[in-house]
């Protein structure tokens, strides 16, 4: 839907509270797949706006660090046009709020390089966040399948490097705060966004713990964002995942 509720006060402070209790951060919300920010269509483009608003303004409540926004199609422009409305709609979204001093920020998450997609390469995800940079707290979101049917090489020692060269070089690692961690169901080039559980995909398990143990993105949180096919999936992929933390250090570092 365009129009969510409103979350009670109360609920908030019990989110705050819950959260400083188990010690829980950072808090990293996704935004309504609906919200397009560079479409051509200028009814959808303003609902946009107005969703993404209120997306910012519900995440203040909560005290969220992050909220995570997929730039959208810009399909029926110019890649710069594209570019130029995604950045414009942002800054409209969030003018007027009051978010200096919360260390909140607005993730561009790069996605699968379907045709018209903004943010399939490194490249026009930082172009995005240099746009920005003056008007918004933004910051970098990347997502493991994203990446790997996108066309970057991570399955390999020396892809993983180059494509960790990439993002220095793009965006810089010191931007990207939130990895969305997802083996993938299709193959690596492919542009499908089709998500696959820990290790059991086209990714497979290695390359996770190339990622989870590599200084350069030490500063980063990193959430399991894979499916559920049976119950337990999730917790699952989250134990797959911390296993690979630390213990394998070392190897992981020597392959490189």
């Amino acid at each position: 839907m365009w129009k969510s509720p409103k979350i009670a006060p109360e609920q908030c402070e019990r989110m705050r509270a819950l959260r400083a209790k188990y010690d829980v951060g950072p808090l990293v919300i996704h935004t309504s797949y609906l919200v397009n920010v560079c479409s051509q269509t200028e009814d959808i483009r303003q609902k946009s706006i107005a969703a993404f608003r209120g997306e910012i303004e519900r995440a203040l409540a909560l005290g969220a660090e992050f909220l995570v926004l997929h730039p959208g199609s810009w399909k029926g422009l110019t890649r710069d046009q594209g570019l130029t409305l995604a950045a414009e709609s942002i800054t409209k979204a969030i003018d007027g709020l009051s978010w200096q001093g919360t260390g909140f920020h607005i993730l561009i998450e790069n996605t699968a390089g379907a045709e018209f997609s903004l943010g399939g390469s490194f490249e026009q995800v930082a172009e995005l966040v240099e746009r920005l940079r003056v008007s918004a707290p933004v910051a970098v979101c990347l997502d493991t399948c994203h990446t790997h049917v996108a066309g970057y090489d991570i399955v390999t020692p020396e892809g993983y490097e180059e494509t960790v060269c990439q993002i220095e070089a793009t965006m810089g690692t010191a931007s990207v705060r939130v990895w969305h961690c997802n083996d993938a169901k299709a193959a690596r080039g492919s542009k499908l966004d089709r998500h696959e559980n820990i290790g059991l995909g086209t990714i497979g398990l290695e390359p996770f713990g190339w990622l989870l143990n590599d200084d350069r993105f030490a500063h980063c949180a990193f959430i399991a964002e894979t499916p559920v096919d049976e119950p337990g999936d999730d917790e699952r992929n989250v134990r797959v995942l911390k296993g690979l933390v630390g213990g394998r250090r070392a190897e992981s570092r020597s392959e490189r």
